[in-house]
């Protein structure tokens, strides 16, 4: 049986803790210039189209996801039906990669969704981060087609309930 984890929402006190990791490796391998993905994720506090998490297994905050409405930012998703939301996450901490972990609390944090009445959610990975798409897939998502996004290329894959 898998852990249940719980999405504490982002808070300003939280900032530090997410400096921290988007300057480790692994992260700024797909996420890029720490300084720049920081303005981002710290000027979404008050962006209303955009809820944003710590992710904590029991006590302990171990990564970031964020699920957003879906707006003229992201077009290139394509016709979704309303009321779709899109995610990004990583896991923050080296030592909880490679463990299930991100496959584990994406499907807990979707199945929640879904079970509040979202009718579909996106993602779109990197296509060259396997990791990514093999948590996404893992997690129920299924590969739809290439996007181009503000951020290049990217896979975009879905989930339904």
């Amino acid at each position: 049986m898998e852990p249940g984890y719980a999405f504490h929402p982002l808070s300003a006190a939280d900032l530090p803790l997410i400096r921290r990791w988007l300057g480790e490796a692994h992260v700024r391998e797909w996420w890029g210039d720490p300084g720049e993905q920081f303005a981002l994720v710290s000027g979404d506090l008050d962006e209303p189209a955009m809820e944003q998490f710590i992710v904590l297994a029991g006590n302990r905050p171990f990564g970031y996801l964020q699920c957003y409405r879906l707006t003229a930012w992201n077009t290139g998703f394509g016709p979704q039906p309303e009321g779709t939301r899109g995610i990004d996450q990583f896991i923050g901490d080296s030592d909880m990669i490679g463990r299930g972990h991100g496959s584990a609390f994406i499907r807990q944090f979707v199945d929640e969704r879904f079970g509040n009445g979202l009718p579909r959610m996106v993602t779109d990975p990197d296509p060259l981060n396997l990791r990514a798409l093999r948590a996404y897939e893992k997690s129920g998502f299924v590969r739809d087609r290439m996007v181009e996004t503000p951020d290049g290329t990217a896979l975009l894959m879905v989930r339904e309930p």
